[in-house]
């Protein structure tokens, strides 16, 4: 989720359409970016922290994100093909809860084989990752691309909006990787915020008349991150 899919939280962007306008509320962009993307940057987390490599986990970060922020360009470009595009739509829904399903997989079988590290037990390809990055954040980004476009007329400022995102998203994402770490239900938070946006997408497709409130969406994702970040790690005890 990102500060674009949550119009009636900045009714003030509504007909900016000038960078004079727009630069005074630029902190305010970056504050909700970096509050509201947190599910997303979990979820980029995760995939990044499978390269069990500090130094290859942010060249992932930083090779993903920025090819993320093309894809975002695209469809902000190509917004009225994807808006009528249906099967972009589940594709994206479908690739959310395949990630959530495979981590569920994943967990169920480390914890039968566990060896007591909270990390993969082995990288995968570098590359791999690095698609797979842009992959999430192009399935998140489906979900906000009506409301982004529908913010201003202008599309310089649009874009603007996807670099501000992309830049908070990498920020957050280096963060949640060290987090990650030390509290040990993040993860799963951030894999169930994951379904729920998937969810979210396919229901809409289902139910066409419906939608969720917003305040539901950011109630659900607050007490996800409460959650996540209510048990930390015991540090380990050195025997003497």
């Amino acid at each position: 989720m990102d500060s674009a899919a949550l119009p009636s939280l900045t009714p003030f962007l509504d007909g900016v359409d000038r960078w004079a306008e727009l630069l005074p509320l630029l902190p305010v962009l970056v504050a909700l970016e970096l509050v509201l993307s947190a599910d997303n940057a979990i979820a980029l987390a995760a995939v990044a922290r499978k390269q069990n490599d500090p130094a290859q986990e942010k060249k992932a970060l930083d090779y993903g994100i920025a090819i993320a922020f093309f894809l975002r360009v695209a469809l902000i470009l190509l917004a009225q093909w994807v808006l009528t595009f249906k099967p972009l739509q589940l594709l994206a829904g479908v690739y959310l809860l395949w990630l959530f399903l495979s981590h569920v997989w994943i967990k169920a079988s480390s914890s039968e084989t566990s060896s007591g590290s909270s990390r993969p037990a082995s990288p995968i390809s570098f590359t791999k990752t690095i698609i797979a990055l842009a992959l999430t954040d192009l399935a998140f980004s489906v979900d906000s691309v009506a409301a982004a476009v529908a913010i201003s007329d202008q599309l310089i400022l649009v874009i603007t909006g996807a670099f501000i995102g992309v830049v908070a998203l990498r920020f957050t994402s280096g963060l949640f990787i060290r987090w990650l770490d030390i509290y040990t239900r993040l993860e799963t938070a951030g894999y169930i915020a994951v379904a729920l946006v998937g969810v979210k997408l396919i229901s809409t497709l289902i139910f066409s008349d419906w939608q969720l409130p917003e305040w539901w969406t950011l109630l659900t994702v607050a007490l996800l991150m409460i959650w996540g970040f209510s048990e930390r790690k015991e540090p380990l005890v050195h025997e003497v």
